[in-house]
């Protein structure tokens, strides 16, 4: 797919580029080359994250799954399977296409699965591709039904391939109880139109970034799915050589691994972690339940931010208070507000000029393309053509604004590009 000026902040006098051109075109953040506001990844800070997490999966004996939809970005799609990602996850059929043209054979759907036509769309690609292996969730009869009956209306095929999901009461789907799920599992065991290949469970609903209570919340959530995954064990429900069991978001992955690592069933079990997230990081939310991980884990090195919006000041109107052209359109507000995190004075293109931002200042709103700067007047004092990156909570809500992402090096010097299929 080639970059042009349809995509937000290309220039509009460069010509169509494919990603492999745009290296050459010699371009640099720092520069000024490209326009404001800027998405900037970070090369060297994604290739320390690929192997950190594929690393810590490895270590741990448990297989990486990420999570697709944080980044809808093919190229980064290939370059989590190159580093040894077992498949990857994806919350729609819209989105598993997307996966499956970039390369992607084992996915799974940590999402519902019911309509005529995602039902007829994941068939499709299943008979496109012989090495395909999807599963998806299931956690009501009543979903069950309406896939049995969609199946019933179709040319004999072989089974959809599922997971039963378990949840935690007041939050998002899943089963909300133990006897409800072995009805459940009983009742994908019996039917004709699924197969059920094991659990599913989200952690992260049960997570509030305090370790005692994380602890104990998770910890009760991975016992209830266990319960489930003995007790269907225990009758023969689960119909593959392997129980696949699955869990993982990206804030307390480190609690899920007894049940992805756990022994004493009848079969070996396959224990897929979700992380989507660490692909990027961030500078607040993950940043935070990322230093409790560390500590449970007596780590000593952990995930960089690799994801930086680039906002020019546009007027300083009044002392203590600028305004840069960047706003929800461009970044992520959905958890909290966009981090300041450096200053390129307006002229300087040398790394070395980039300095941290004083401790006070704070974005404290957002309009759509404006972000509210509010700084000390009697210290550092931003001017009107200075550059402010800044940092961000939750990169999924970054990533689905842009059709295009520069990637650069530590220099700021553009060496690639990746594009997004939201």
């Amino acid at each position: 797919m080639p970059f042009d000026a349809s995509c937000k902040s290309f220039p509009l006098t460069a010509g169509a580029l494919s990603a492999s051109e745009v290296a050459a075109q010699g371009w640099s953040v720092l520069a000024d080359d490209l326009a404001y506001p800027l998405a900037v990844l970070k090369r060297s800070a994604l290739q320390h994250n690929l192997r950190w997490m594929q690393h810590f999966a490895t270590r741990k004996g448990v297989h990486l799954a990420p999570h697709g939809k944080t980044t809808m970005s093919p190229e980064l799609f290939r370059m989590q399977l190159d580093a040894g990602a077992w498949g990857l996850t994806f919350a729609t059929i819209f989105q598993l296409g997307t996966g499956v043209e970039a390369g992607v054979r084992r996915a799974l759907i940590a999402n519902q699965v019911l309509g005529a036509a995602d039902l007829a769309g994941l068939r499709a690609l299943l008979d496109a591709h012989a090495d395909l292996r999807v599963w998806f969730l299931v956690d009501s009869l009543a979903q069950l039904r309406q896939v049995e009956q969609w199946a019933a209306q179709q040319p004999p095929a072989r089974p959809f391939d599922v997971l039963l999901e378990v949840g935690v009461p007041g939050k998002r789907t899943g089963c909300r109880n133990v006897a409800e799920a072995f009805a459940l599992a009983q009742a994908l065991a019996a039917s004709t139109a699924v197969r059920l290949g094991g659990i599913e469970c989200y952690e992260g609903n049960a997570a509030i970034c305090d370790t005692d209570h994380d602890v104990r919340a998770v910890s009760d959530l991975v016992r209830r799915t266990l319960d489930v995954t003995r007790a269907c064990d225990a009758q023969g429900l689960f119909e593959d050589a392997r129980i696949l069991l699955t869990a993982g978001g990206s804030a307390v992955f480190d609690l899920v691994l007894p049940l992805l690592s756990t022994g004493g069933l009848s079969k070996p079990v396959e224990g897929v972690l979700r992380s989507g997230c660490y692909i990027t990081h961030d500078h607040g939310h993950y940043t935070r339940y990322l230093k409790l991980v560390e500590q449970r884990e007596g780590l000593q090195d952990s995930l960089l931010p690799a994801l930086e919006v680039w906002a020019q000041v546009q007027s300083v109107p009044e002392p203590g208070l600028a305004f840069l052209g960047c706003g929800r359109r461009d970044i992520s507000y959905d958890i909290e507000l966009p981090l300041p995190q450096a200053l390129a004075r307006a002229g300087e293109c040398q790394v070395s000029s980039l300095q941290p931002v004083p401790a006070d200042w704070r974005i404290t709103a957002l309009n759509d393309q404006h972000a509210y700067l509010q700084f000390d007047p009697q210290g550092v004092v931003p001017a009107v053509g200075d550059r402010v990156v800044l940092g961000l909570s939750h990169p999924c809500t970054t990533f689905d604004k842009w059709r295009w992402m520069v990637v650069a090096e530590d220099d700021y010097r553009v060496s690639g590009a990746v594009h997004t299929c939201f």
